[in-house]
């Protein structure tokens, strides 16, 4: 029988203990999971961004995974802690909209409410429910615990507007959604709505901010020293890169900024 498999992703960072320790309270309870770290270096409280890093991640995973994500700005607050089966993975987190880009994805099977006590640790920490409520509830699944058995049914989770492309006019409006550890800048525009609109004739140009960028590569390896291109990215949105150095640096850029892709 396959080991289970949980996984975290929060913005805890690794130069303190709150990532080990979760880590350490999950093998108390089910020792022979397999713990994986997608990342613990989100930017931090930024909710519909952690929602985005989610969706592009749990599907690479095996079926059966459970995902423990902890971007958790109202920890200590009345804000519920969850337990939902969508698809064919689970995953346990704060009630704060941090699971509506999966939940768009995929149906929900069952979501719990994390209220039953025996299956958190037997003091809840108001800084700390990572440690003590939420690394715990996913043990215990792991274990084979089944989530019923973790609290009592809820079907109203809080889901958050996250922004959409939309084509008017001939132009495509969006946002930058993300900017990664390489200055990658990360796009909201998908695959599909840019495709949309490329059905008719002129090139495509996007603008970023005040910048305007005419090509459109298909490799990192196309973009040529001192130049910035747009190419789609492994999560199949517009994104643009510089050789060897930082788009958002070269493009002054962050997230949030607006973006817009028009035929010429």
């Amino acid at each position: 029988m396959a080991r289970p498999i949980i996984a975290f992703l929060t913005d805890f960072g690794t130069s303190d203990h709150y990532a080990g320790v979760m880590k350490g309270v999950v093998l108390t309870i089910c020792p022979d999971v397999m713990l994986v770290d997608i990342s613990h270096d989100l930017p931090a409280h930024d909710i519909p961004g952690a929602a985005l890093e989610l969706a592009a991640t749990y599907k690479y995973f095996p079926p059966g995974t459970i995902f423990v994500v902890v971007v958790d700005p109202s920890v200590g607050t009345q804000r519920r802690g969850l337990a939902v089966e969508a698809g064919d993975w689970k995953f346990v987190a704060p009630d704060n909209g941090v699971l509506t880009a999966v939940l768009e994805e995929v149906p929900v099977k069952r979501a719990v409410e994390l209220t039953e006590r025996r299956y958190a640790r037997p003091t809840v920490s108001r800084t700390f429910e990572g440690r003590d409520r939420f690394a715990p509830a996913a043990a215990w699944i792991a274990k084979g615990i089944q989530l019923q058995a973790l609290g009592r049914a809820v079907s109203d989770q809080l889901m958050l507007e996250l922004p959409r492309p939309t084509l008017a006019d001939g132009v495509l409006r969006g946002r930058v959604s993300r900017v990664d550890r390489f200055g990658n800048v990360v796009t909201n525009l998908d695959r599909k709505s840019c495709e949309r609109l490329a059905e008719g004739p002129g090139a495509l140009q996007l603008t970023i901010g005040s910048q305007s960028i005419a090509r459109i590569v298909s490799t990192y390896a196309d973009i040529g020293p001192g130049d910035v291109g747009a190419l789609f990215g492994s999560t199949d949105h517009l994104e643009c890169a510089a050789h060897a150095m930082s788009a958002a640096e070269r493009l002054g850029v962050r997230v949030g900024d607006p973006v817009e892709l028009r035929r010429t």
